[in-house]
Order: structure tokens, then sequence, then C-alpha cells
């Protein structure tokens, strides 16, 4: 049996610290300009938003927490470590930017109902700051949104809000020359179906991820033909594939090989190809005689 562990790519290594702590520090910032305004004007929209906004900070702080703890060492009751808490940090993140949507539609269908007086002009400008501050935070991740689905969570969290104050700033200039107030919600209701078709994948994979699913970037069939076709290889069977977190894919598997016997050159060989074809990091191979040799599953009744 052999267990082999390459280094992570360089995307993997990426260090974020300093993009969670200014896409922190920046919606403080923006979350007390907007409770100061809103209680100048006595908005409730901005008041709502503050709030709103505030739960993107903890998205941030959650989605930090898991990056750090991702690296934390394996103890005797974590053998794995901590790598997992990411995907339970993208998955929450998915969570309360679903939650987000259903308390801005909430808010949208009564603002129809019941129109309310809005200040255009200083909802432009409050609107405006938001934007500037989620996009550039949003831009900070980009770059590992492709590649971490816990980052993706924070890039999609703030690319949201970018999209939630733009529109704002849409709707406040819309406002001030025509006095349509129907066009705030409306625009909301909008932005909230970007919002649902950008959050559902995060949402999904996250959630297969912490069932242990198999990534949706590997095809399990290609794994085990590609087990197949190595020479003298009999049979392949107990085929497990799981993201350990979202950036680190584990397998293990019994090849059956009767006859040839098998150095650790050859492990070492099967374990660098499953990384540059599948990006699968961790391998554990165990070699067989026969099907029947060697499985620890059983079959409960």
């Amino acid at each position: 049996m052999s267990h082999h562990n390459h280094r992570h790519t360089i995307i993997h290594e990426q260090n974020f610290n300093t993009a969670f702590g200014i896409g922190i520090l920046l919606n403080v910032i923006y979350i007390i300009v907007e409770i100061v305004y809103g209680v100048i004007i006595n908005s409730m929209a901005l008041l709502a938003d503050a709030g709103h906004n505030f739960s993107d900070v903890l998205g941030l702080l959650m989605a930090w927490g898991a990056a750090y703890l991702a690296k934390t060492a394996v103890t005797e009751k974590r053998t794995y470590g901590m790598r997992k808490s990411t995907v339970l940090a993208a998955l929450f993140n998915a969570v309360i930017l679903m939650t987000a949507v259903g308390a801005i539609t909430f808010e949208a269908v009564r603002k129809i109902l019941y129109p309310e007086p809005v200040e255009g002009s200083i909802m432009m400008i409050v609107a405006g700051i938001g934007f500037i501050i989620n996009a550039v935070t949003a831009f900070l991740f980009m770059k590992g949104k492709e590649n971490d689905l816990n980052i993706k969570g924070a890039f999609l969290h703030m690319a949201a809000d970018a999209g939630v104050s733009l529109g704002v700033v849409f709707a406040g200039l819309i406002i001030y020359y025509t006095n349509w107030l129907w066009v705030d919600p409306v625009i909301s209701l909008i932005i909230v179906l970007v919002i649902t078709i950008g959050t559902w994948g995060l949402l999904r994979d996250s959630f297969q991820l912490s069932m242990d699913a198999v990534p949706k970037d590997i095809k399990l069939k290609d794994v085990e033909n590609y087990f197949r076709q190595l020479n003298g290889i009999y049979d392949v069977h107990d085929l497990h594939i799981w993201g350990m977190s979202t950036t680190e894919t584990a397998l293990t598997v019994h090849l059956v090989i009767p006859e040839e016997q098998k150095d650790d050159f050859f492990l070492k060989k099967v374990c660098g190809e499953l990384q540059e074809k599948f990006g699968i990091e961790h391998s554990t191979i165990q070699i067989e005689k026969s099907s029947q040799s060697a499985s620890c599953e059983m079959d409960k009744v």
C-alpha cells in the first residue's frame, strides 16, 4: 500500500490574508457610513442594507477563519486537520447569500405594494460608495475564485453586493429625475435573480463537497479508466474520491495485479499522473493479488 502527497500547486498556496483584512475594514467603514446617513435622512432602506452588509463582514470573517484553520496541523482527533472547514465556510456563505436574497425580495415586494419617498441624490451617493468598496473587495478575491470554493464564496458575496449597490445607484438616478418610486424595488428584484443564479452553483458545489462527493471537475469514470489501462491491472475496486477541502482532493483505490510485481517507482508514477491529469493530490493505493483478498469493507444487514 502506498500513500502519496504532492506539494500544493501555487494557486493553492496563495495567501489571501491581505484581501480579507482590506475587505473587512472597507465594509466596516461602509456600514458606519450607511448607519449615519440612514439615521440622518430617516432611511430604513440604508439601515436595512447596513444590516445586510454586516452579514457580509461575518461571511468574510468566516471564510478567512476557514482559510486559516485549513492550514493547521493534524491532531490525534483530527487526522486531516481542519481542511473541511473551508467547505463548511463556503456552504454557510451560500446559505447567508440565499437568506439575504429572501430578505431583499421581501423588502422589494413591500415597497411595490407600499411605495415610500426616497431621496434619490443621497441614495446615489451612498450606494456609489458601496459599489466602489464592494467592487474593490471582490477584485481582491477574483484570482482565487476558480480554484478555491471558499474564496469563490467570498468573491460572490462581494460581487453580489457590488451589483446591488450599482442597481441602487441607477434606481436613485431614475428616481431623482422622474420620481418613479417603483423603480427601486423592481431593480432590486432583477438583482435578486442575478444573485440567485450565481449563488446556486456555490450552494450546490459546497453541499456536495460537505457530503464527500466527487469534486465536480473530476469524472470518476475517467479516473477508473485511467487505472484500468495501466499495464498489468486485472481489476479496480473500492475507488473513492472526495474533497478534503475546497482546494485539495483525496483518493483511495484497490488495484488487483495478480502476476506482475509493482515497486515504489510504479506507485510514485501513478500518484504523480493522478495529480497531473486530475488534480488529485492525496492518493492512497493498495495493490492486491486477488479482488477477494484485502477489502475491509463489509456489507451491513
